[in-house]
């Protein structure tokens, strides 16, 4: 099952949502675990948590109930552990934009621009996971918010470090409020790229990323 792409209408896949030590070999459970993902994801963007059912996951993923079942003690079970495994993905490209910066020998300035643009390109390739995911991170009843609070953390924490060894060494001043600013700039990150997708599409990935770039530059850096 698809999900059509708000911009270029390409289909995307939440069964492309793996990381690369897994792509060869996957288990059947994996494979399974990755179809009720899509088809929760999309049902849930689609018509909302509550009015998805168990029965309509299923068929959209082309398997029998009781797999769901198998796989997840119950619909709640299924959509928090979504959560986790699409943060942690973001969580994944943006630690791995900061060590490729690294090891570039470029600064934390790149090093966090290059975070940037990491997670614009996740939020393009999976606008409907990225809309659930800012929508309950402002919900306080759920039964996964304490999850989604872990998962959240762990993201902006990559963000952190990389604020944190530029202020160790000289890069960043050392007034900066490192975890208001992490948040920041992960807000500003799936903020934009949400309005962007919703009311500006005609914009490229580039020019977004552009865009961001110059506010990080001028903010962060400390450049004019």
């Amino acid at each position: 099952m698809k999900i059509r792409h708000p911009r270029a209408r390409v289909p995307v896949t939440i069964g492309t949502m793996e990381s690369s030590t897994t792509s060869g070999g996957r288990t059947r459970r994996e494979a399974t675990r990755q179809k009720l993902y899509e088809a929760a994801v999309t049902l849930i963007a689609e018509q909302g948590f509550s009015a998805t059912t168990v029965d309509e996951i299923a068929e959209r993923a082309g398997v029998a109930k009781g797999t769901v079942y198998y796989n997840f003690a119950s619909k709640s079970v299924l959509f928090e552990e979504l959560l986790r495994h699409g943060v942690g993905l973001l969580t994944a490209s943006l630690r791995d934009a900061a060590e490729r910066a690294d090891r570039e020998g470029r600064g934390k300035v790149d090093a966090l621009d290059a975070m940037i643009r990491a997670g614009l390109v996740f939020i393009e390739r999976y606008p409907s996971f990225t809309q659930l995911y800012v929508a309950e991170l402002w919900r306080t009843n759920r039964a996964w918010q304490s999850t989604l609070m872990v998962v959240r953390q762990e993201a902006v924490a990559v963000v952190e470090g990389v604020l944190r060894d530029g202020v160790a060494n000289g890069e960043f001043s050392d007034e900066i409020d490192v975890q208001l600013t992490a948040a920041a700039l992960v807000g500003m990150v799936l903020v934009a790229a949400l309005d962007w997708q919703a009311f500006q599409p005609e914009r490229s990935l580039d020019d977004v990323h552009a865009a961001l770039s110059r506010l990080l530059q001028g903010r962060v850096s400390g450049h004019r």
